[in-house]
């Protein structure tokens, strides 16, 4: 039995604005109960988010964010080599991303990714590559090559250029994680506490993967194919008839694989997890 006693899962932006449509929270309780979204109808904003962790989050939730926690470290052995500034672990780098963006509104990172020293490790809008993007894909955290083994296909946290890059949501994510100050802990980063409530990383398609959708189709659109992935995973139909939208069906999915899933030990400590990566690069819950 999982010590969790409410799961929540944040489909997460780092477009432009104010309010985004890509948000969506999602929370379900233990037993099969259908999830249901967190303020429906809503427009959310990244502030708002944080500031619902901090002042409304049920108490022993496990929380799952889709963003990267951090940018590759293990391949380099730095997040940014050829920088004396480059911060030590995964910590100090959320502490410099939100210092460098402090006056940018809506918890934006241009303030970041235009600086001297990170951009020339980002691929950037306007065919602005950094001269030390690599070739390809760009690099990848220890965790995006097990996604890569589950048959995902993660993108480089590095890759700010494209409708499936990840970069942007992931660092406005880091000024999240920064700004709960401690309050909540962040798994791995923080070692799983005994009680309390816990935020960890996530990828939608890992759950959707589990609710038998395949790693290609994994987007719901539509209410009979969600309640059919919901069924997949033990909980009762969320009845939504006709369309939906992809960013509430991966959080309502996701809220409820985490229901599942989170008493597994083998989820919490991956064979490729080790101690000095997780201070620096995080983890994937559910990658293997």
């Amino acid at each position: 039995m999982s010590r969790f006693a409410h799961f929540v899962a944040i489909d997460w932006s780092g477009a432009a604005g104010e309010r985004h449509k890509g948000i969506a929270l999602a929370h379900c309780t233990t037993g099969d109960a259908a999830p249901a979204l967190v303020r429906p109808g809503h427009r959310w904003s990244r502030q708002e988010v944080l500031d619902w962790l901090l002042h409304h989050l049920p108490s022993d939730s496990l929380v799952g964010m889709d963003l990267g926690q951090s940018l590759p470290f293990a391949d380099c052995g730095a997040f940014f080599p050829g920088w004396d500034a480059s911060p030590a672990d995964a910590r100090a780098l959320w502490a410099m991303v939100d210092t460098l963006c402090a006056d940018e509104p809506h918890l934006g990172v241009n303030g970041f990714v235009d600086a001297t020293e990170p951009s020339r490790h980002f691929r950037r809008h306007g065919g602005r590559c950094g001269d030390r993007f690599p070739a390809g894909r760009g690099r990848l955290r220890v965790t995006e090559r097990a996604q890569e083994a589950m048959g995902c296909k993660p993108y480089s946290n590095f890759n700010l250029v494209g409708a499936a890059q990840v970069g942007k949501s992931s660092l406005s994510g880091m000024r999240v994680l920064h700004r709960l100050g401690g309050q909540i802990a962040v798994w791995p980063i923080d070692p799983l506490p005994p009680q309390g409530s816990v935020v960890c990383e996530i990828y939608t398609t890992i759950a959707a993967m589990a609710a038998g959708r395949p790693a290609s189709r994994s987007k719901i659109r539509d209410g009979a194919s969600l309640d059919h992935a919901l069924a997949t995973l033990g909980s009762a139909p969320f009845g939504h008839a006709g369309a939906i939208d992809d960013h509430q069906s991966d959080a309502l999915i996701t809220a409820a694989w985490l229901r599942t899933v989170a008493h597994m030990p083998a989820l919490w400590h991956p064979a490729a997890l080790t101690p000095e990566i997780a201070r620096t690069e995080g983890w994937t819950f559910g990658a293997t």
